[in-house]
């Protein structure tokens, strides 16, 4: 339940106002550091996120203390939840901190990095893991040396329809740090990688390489990693539909499978 900031007492005739709301900040000085927290006050204003509420302490590092510290590092790009470079754990929950408005966050609000991936500083983490798997199930469409052929065969209205939902992915992160199946201790390369492989096979010109996403998949950490926790689809700020793809690339895989041992 959310939970409103101090009450006004004074505003201003842009809309200001003396009410502040407290950030609790996990911050590292490095990968190698031991983590930490801080505590701020920043000034209210309606409509406000947590990347606004960010962007106030950086112009004025002081905590709650009125000392004086160092800007707390964070990534953002776009602003309004396509990049998915702001993804961090907002009140316990991974989420993307463009599109978490203070009004709708319990508070204190409490802000920490992702702890799937590596902390490079502060909320900044090293999402590498991620992009290795992409390159891992080859997901993208080659293309070399089929300039000359002429335009490909169309994808069907129908089968469309449902890849532009798999296309949404904007590579945040929030389904691995979401899973439990993805950890230190594990190999696994989680939802999201595994969902582009059903979108890139689903393309008329993918599906010549369709073989050797699902040859990837079938190796170590590839989907007989997934528990069927099902915490993906439910964390992910797009609304993909990553349980069905992967329910959809086991069918896949145990059909390769079957043809590999057949020898077809």
């Amino acid at each position: 339940m959310a939970v409103q900031p101090r009450e006004i007492t004074q505003t201003s005739p842009a809309g200001a106002t003396d009410r502040t709301v407290k950030f609790i900040v996990t911050r590292q000085e490095g990968p190698n550091a031991k983590p930490y927290v801080e505590e701020f006050e920043v000034p209210y204003r309606p409509n406000m996120n947590v990347i606004s509420a960010l962007m106030e302490i950086q112009r004025n590092p002081v905590d709650i203390g009125g000392k004086q510290t160092s800007p707390v590092c964070w990534e953002s790009n776009c602003l309004e939840e396509v990049c998915g470079a702001c993804s961090m754990v907002i009140n316990g929950k991974p989420r993307q901190a463009c599109t978490a408005l203070v009004d709708n966050l319990e508070q204190p609000v409490r802000v920490a990095p992702m702890k799937t991936f590596p902390v490079v500083r502060d909320l900044v983490i090293d999402r590498g893991r991620m992009f290795t798997a992409l390159k891992k199930v080859k997901a993208w469409i080659p293309i070399d040396g089929t300039y000359d052929l002429g335009p490909g065969p169309r994808m069907a209205e129908t089968t469309r329809q449902w890849a532009y939902e798999l296309s949404k992915c904007m590579t945040c992160g929030v389904c691995l740090e979401a899973c439990p199946n993805v950890n230190d201790k594990t190999d696994f390369i989680g939802a999201a990688p595994i969902s582009q492989v059903r979108l890139f096979n689903a393309h008329p010109t993918g599906a010549m390489n369709k073989d050797e996403r699902l040859d990837a998949l079938m190796e170590s950490g590839g989907i007989e990693g997934c528990g069927n926790s099902q915490n993906c689809v439910r964390a992910c700020p797009k609304g993909i539909p990553l349980t069905t793809s992967i329910a959809e690339m086991n069918k896949d895989t145990t059909k390769r499978l079957f043809k590999k041992w057949l020898g077809m």
